[in-house]
């Protein structure tokens, strides 16, 4: 079943993650799909400041590749070429344990799991339509 969301701007999609991220419990692995600037990464550290506290610090893990909040791990697979750097970063860990966000997840397709939140981000200027699958 597909559920599409009209958010905006970006407190609407702040308000939608607050909302969503209190529905999740591990183990669960949320997918976001999106090109550049959709706010994959903002979703990611709304959830994570919902679930662990506002003053949280969430950088984007772009460059670390993986961040990890005490059972939530946020991880960008932007930079990764092969699929068996994601053992070596820790993705089936999470998978199996945490609240998994990953970000540019197609790389992982063939090792997440069937229950995967996909949440696809697409839009204009602050305006997102988002879908989940």
């Amino acid at each position: 079943m597909q559920k599409i969301y009209e958010l905006n701007n970006i407190e609407e999609t702040r308000n939608w993650a607050r909302n969503f991220a209190k529905t999740l419990h591990a183990p669960c692995v949320v997918a976001l799909h999106g090109d550049l600037g959709m706010g994959k990464s903002e979703i990611a550290r709304t959830i994570i400041q919902t679930l662990r506290g506002q003053n949280t610090v969430v950088p984007s893990p772009t460059f670390t590749i993986v961040q990890n909040y005490d059972g939530i791990s946020h991880f960008d697979l932007y930079r990764i070429e092969d699929k068996s750097e994601l053992t070596e970063i820790g993705l089936p860990y999470a998978i199996a344990n945490d609240i998994t966000l990953i970000e540019w997840p197609e790389i992982a397709s063939d090792i997440l799991p069937s229950d995967t939140i996909n949440i696809y981000l697409s839009g204009e200027g602050d305006k997102r339509h988002l879908s989940i699958k």
